[in-house]
């Protein structure tokens, strides 16, 4: 990266550079400063096969790496990343763990929350008159005002984001899609390639949901087998499937 940063450099520079129109010179200095020198890549080959497919769902060809510094790549990888955050924070029957056990610090009584948690929230049965949300990376109760769990074992009700590899096939078709419908939009713009990027993406996503009717084992009342089947209303579990 300090290659291309100090190339970057020099390049704007050359005050003559682009003031000289149609130089050859320019011209070949501008690709063997761009294109021979060693770009760092992700290395990320599981999701190589995704940022293809996008790629290539936009008119692109597809490429053998992940290399960050070709704008369409970056464009692409960073949208799939986006996008797989996003559907994954719906929570599907894959990500949602309940009755999750968290242990507090023998010595400061405090819960630490992993990285890759989207939402977390006390089980039903460990509720008591406690409230809690993350705060500093930890596990904070609103309604005592503290971070130390000096109970014990906490059992909680959690969401993961998963890495790609550990993403069901189905709904990594579907992120796939939907980054593909937005990458469309940004480095191509035209109407009919969205449109069938948008059919494309209804499609998986109803794949999608078959998927996770068919591995949630929800109840009548669409509730998982095992959980409570009747509730208050509440607004933030209104979409659950």
């Amino acid at each position: 990266m300090q290659v291309w940063q100090h190339h970057q450099h020099q390049l704007l520079s050359k005050d003559n550079f682009f003031t000289h129109k149609g130089s050859l010179y320019g011209s070949l200095f501008l690709f063997t400063n761009i294109y021979t020198m060693a770009f760092p890549t992700t290395n990320a080959a599981t999701e190589l096969p995704a940022i293809n497919q996008i790629l290539m769902a936009c008119g692109q060809a597809p490429v053998t790496t992940l290399d960050e510094t070709n704008p369409d790549v970056a464009i692409a990888y960073q949208t799939l990343l986006e996008v797989s955050r996003e559907i994954q924070s719906e929570g599907w029957s894959f990500n949602k763990e309940p009755h999750y056990d968290m242990v507090p610090d023998t010595t400061t009584y405090e819960i630490v929350i992993p990285n890759n948690i989207l939402q977390i929230d006390l089980s039903r049965s460990n509720v008591g008159n406690k409230q809690v949300i993350r705060r500093n990376g930890k596990l904070y109760d609103k309604e005592h005002h503290t971070y130390e769990w000096k109970d014990g074992t906490v059992q909680c009700d959690i969401l993961w984001l998963f890495d790609w590899v550990d993403i069901p096939r189905p709904i990594q078709d579907y992120i796939t899609a939907r980054a593909a419908t937005i990458t469309s939009s940004r480095i191509v713009g035209d109407k009919t390639q969205y449109e069938m990027a948008q059919q494309k993406e209804a499609y998986t996503r109803a794949v999608a949901m078959e998927y996770e009717c068919n591995q949630g084992d929800h109840s009548f009342f669409g509730k998982p087998d095992g959980s409570d089947p009747y509730v208050s209303y509440e607004p933030y579990h209104a979409l659950m499937r």
